[in-house]
C-alpha cells in the first residue's frame, strides 16, 4: 500500500512536470509569434496576406546594411506571384484568365522585392519595387527574409531598367559571401547560371543581360530606390 502511494505521487509529479513543460513551450511559441510581425499569413489558393503591408509595412534597410526581402517566388518554383502595389497582398498573376506559370526551368534563386523601394518610370524603371534574388535554400512564399546585398545583375526588359539585386541568406552556405568576386570564387558558375536564366526565361529577345555590378553599385541602386519611394 505504501509503495502504491509513492507510485501515485511520482505519477502526479510527472504529469505536473509535463503540464508545466507544455505551458512553457506554448508561452515561448506565443512570444516568438508576437516578436516577428509579418509572419502570420492568411493564405488562399491565389492570394497571401501578411499582417503587415508588404509594400510599406517592413523596413527596406537595417542599420548594419542588411535588407528585407519579401519572397514572391521560392527557388525552384515556376508559379509567377507578385506583390500587388495597390493593396500590398501577394497574388498569383493571371494571364487570359489562368494563373501564370513560366515556361522554363524553375527560378534559380529565391525571387522577391525590397519593401519601401521604387524604380520610377521617369528614370527608366518599370514603376515597381526593386527586385532581389536571395541565394540560399528555398524560402516559403510570402516570408520576409533578412539578407545581405553582394551585387546586382543589370537587366533590360523591353527597354525598361529591370535590375535584380543579388543578396545572400544569412543562414545558408552563402552566409559568408560578401562580394561578387567571393561568390565566383566559392561557387563557380553561379553568376553564369543567373545571367543565362534571366536572359532567356521569357523567350528569345525579351530580356538582355548587361552584366553584373559589385556591392557598392547595388547599394547605390538601393539608396536611389528608397529615396524614390519616400
Amino acid at each position: 500500500m505504501h509503495g502504491l502511494r509513492i507510485y501515485c505521487k511520482m505519477k502526479r509529479s510527472r504529469i505536473t512536470l509535463l503540464f508545466l513543460l507544455l505551458v512553457f513551450v506554448l508561452f515561448q511559441t506565443a512570444c516568438h509569434q508576437t516578436t516577428n510581425p509579418g509572419n502570420d499569413l492568411i493564405r488562399s489558393e491565389y492570394v497571401i496576406e501578411s499582417d503587415a503591408h508588404y509594400i510599406d509595412g517592413f523596413p527596406a534597410l537595417y542599420k548594419n546594411g542588411d535588407i528585407n526581402a519579401i519572397i514572391e517566388i521560392p527557388a525552384g518554383s515556376i508559379e509567377k506571384w507578385e506583390v500587388d502595389k495597390t493593396d500590398g497582398k501577394l497574388k498569383w498573376e493571371f494571364v487570359d484568365g489562368h494563373p501564370r506559370n513560366i515556361r522554363y526551368l524553375g527560378y534559380p534563386a529565391n525571387y522577391g522585392m525590397v519593401p519601401r523601394t521604387l524604380l520610377p518610370e521617369s528614370k527608366g524603371g518599370d514603376g515597381d519595387p526593386l527586385d532581389v534574388l536571395v541565394l540560399g535554400p528555398p524560402y516559403e512564399r510570402g516570408s520576409v527574409v533578412r539578407c545581405r546585398i553582394i551585387g546586382v545583375l543589370y537587366l533590360v526588359d523591353r527597354g525598361e531598367q529591370d535590375d535584380k539585386l543579388i543578396a545572400v541568406s544569412l543562414d545558408s552556405a552563402f552566409s559568408d559571401i560578401d562580394s561578387m568576386d567571393e561568390l565566383e570564387k566559392e561557387f563557380a558558375g553561379l553568376k553564369e547560371i543567373l545571367s543565362i536564366w534571366f536572359a532567356n526565361y521569357k523567350g528569345p529577345g525579351k530580356l538582355s543581360s548587361k552584366g553584373f555590378g559589385e556591392k557598392e553599385e547595388a547599394l547605390a541602386i538601393l539608396a536611389d530606390a528608397i529615396e524614390a519611394f519616400e
